[in-house]
């Protein structure tokens, strides 16, 4: 039962990320491309503050999958890096942090531009 409530909540967090990006899109005049940089801004905002932690433990998969997950991802990288290499780790950290997904999101990418033919629209 314990996990059928993580996955419900997660599918409700995330649902509710994503219903709210989806209206800014539906009713303001911003470009997906700035509310997702919104997303990630809001993210390692709330990861720098220690807010985002305790929400991602609480909401899962729901809160970590989603932009604001990959802006904490950051932010967490960064505070761990600063406090091991100092100003370097300012620069460094993020990348490390997020190397996996950042890769991910990579190896994904091609392979569905090899699989489908892309095109401009």
């Amino acid at each position: 039962m314990e996990l059928l409530t993580a996955c419900a909540k997660s599918f409700l967090v995330g649902g509710l990320l994503c219903a709210a990006g989806q209206l800014l899109i539906d009713r303001t005049r911003l470009t997906p491309a700035r509310i997702l940089t919104a997303y990630v801004v809001t993210g390692v905002l709330l990861g720098a503050a220690g807010v985002y932690e305790p929400f991602a433990e609480w909401a899962g998969a729901g809160a970590a999958v989603p932009l604001t997950g990959f802006g904490s991802t950051l932010a967490r990288g960064v505070r761990e890096a600063v406090a091991e290499s100092g100003v370097l780790g300012a620069f460094t950290g993020g990348l490390t942090a997020s190397a996996g997904g950042i890769t991910a999101a990579v190896v994904f990418g091609f392979l569905a531009a090899a699989v489908f033919k892309p095109r401009e629209k």
